[in-house]
């Protein structure tokens, strides 16, 4: 079972190196930002952010009973805006959270997903999902800022 406060924590730290990696790559021109990598399903550093963002947007919008799909991306062509579309995704989450009670978090319930699917889902559960998400996207664009000859510091989970 997940409280409120331990979700707002791991929110929290998750974001503070999705802030990270937004600075490491504010030092990337258009053309670092754009290349794009085989191999990746967002093939640049650029998409991949925008996804890892947009997918948080999604997700919470299924908790709140809508679909907002991430697929504005061309809106999106700068860290700056970048920046201000985390900072957006972040506080709805975070709102959502402060208002949430423990059964709220923790009871199933029929959501509405990509499609028009109906799935039972747990609200905590999907707001882990997308603390993890932004594990596994910043790990590909760690990766791609090794192939620019760019390689970060890490961005694991923050213990302090």
């Amino acid at each position: 079972m997940q409280n409120a406060e331990a979700l707002i924590d791991m929110h929290d730290r998750a974001h503070q190196n999705l802030k990270a990696v937004l600075a490491h790559c504010s030092g990337f021109g258009d053309e670092d930002l754009n290349c794009e990598f085989p191999g990746f399903g967002y093939p640049c550093v650029r998409l991949q952010l925008h996804h890892e963002i947009g997918a948080e947007k999604y997700w919470i919008g299924v908790i709140q009973g809508r679909i907002d799909v991430d697929e504005d991306a061309p809106e999106f062509a700068s860290i700056e805006s970048l920046m201000a579309y985390r900072k957006k995704v972040y506080t709805v989450t975070d709102e959502y959270l402060l208002a949430a009670s423990l059964e709220d978090l923790n009871t199933p319930r029929m959501m509405k997903t990509w499609g028009n699917r109906e799935k039972m889902l747990v609200p905590a559960h999907v707001i882990l999902r997308t603390i993890t998400h932004l594990y596994h996207h910043q790990g590909q664009i760690a990766a791609m800022c090794r192939l620019l000859g760019k390689p970060s510091a890490g961005w694991d989970f923050p213990l302090q």
